[in-house]
């Protein structure tokens, strides 16, 4: 990273950071809770005219009630395929179609998914704290090369660190934010 000023170097530090941060709620997206999200059929991928499509690109996904998300397929071709992809994603939902349109009822979580949901959960948060800490020490890195060549000095390379530290415990603590938020969400009956 070749950086001839802080402010590009702070700039580009909290782009990271915060895409650390985008990341782990599309991955909280896709951590069933006891509830409907059109968020939770993302990972699904359907064969559909000789190639793996997106869900999406094959039908409307939506939430009509809390527990259960519908599938309008634009095909009527489809329909089976879109059936089969649900049920062999792995999430545990049993589809069951409907003319053209594909309804998937959420079950309730158990005690035991719950608690291993939430140990998901921290693991995806703990992968972002370490993403978090790794911009921080590529800004720190970035400080010394920018006092070494002379573009900095020495008490501004003291007080630009205290400064990435902040953005660094900021960032840090609204992963920590959403991980709460996220395992209320998982224990919720």
């Amino acid at each position: 990273m070749s950086v001839s000023n802080y402010a590009d170097l702070k700039k580009d530090l909290k782009r990271r950071m915060d895409s650390a941060v985008e990341v782990l709620k599309k991955e909280f997206g896709g951590l069933r809770t006891g509830r409907a999200s059109a968020s939770l059929l993302d990972p699904v991928v359907v064969d559909a005219y000789g190639s793996s499509m997106p869900l999406n690109q094959v039908g409307n996904v939506n939430v009509p009630e809390p527990r259960m998300i519908t599938v309008q397929v634009w095909d009527k071709g489809m329909v089976k395929a879109v059936e089969k992809a649900i049920r062999d994603a792995g999430l545990g939902l049993n589809p069951a179609a409907d003319g053209q349109t594909v309804r998937v009822p959420i079950p309730p979580l158990n005690e035991e998914r719950r608690v291993e949901l939430q140990k998901v959960a921290g693991k995806y948060a703990e992968q972002a704290r370490v993403s978090v800490r790794n911009v921080r020490r590529d800004g720190m890195d970035g400080l010394k090369k920018l006092e070494k060549d002379g573009h900095i000095s020495q008490d501004e390379h003291r007080q630009h660190e205290k400064e990435i530290q902040g953005l660094t415990d900021e960032t840090i603590k609204r992963i920590d934010e959403a991980l709460g938020h996220k395992e209320k969400e998982i224990i919720q009956v």
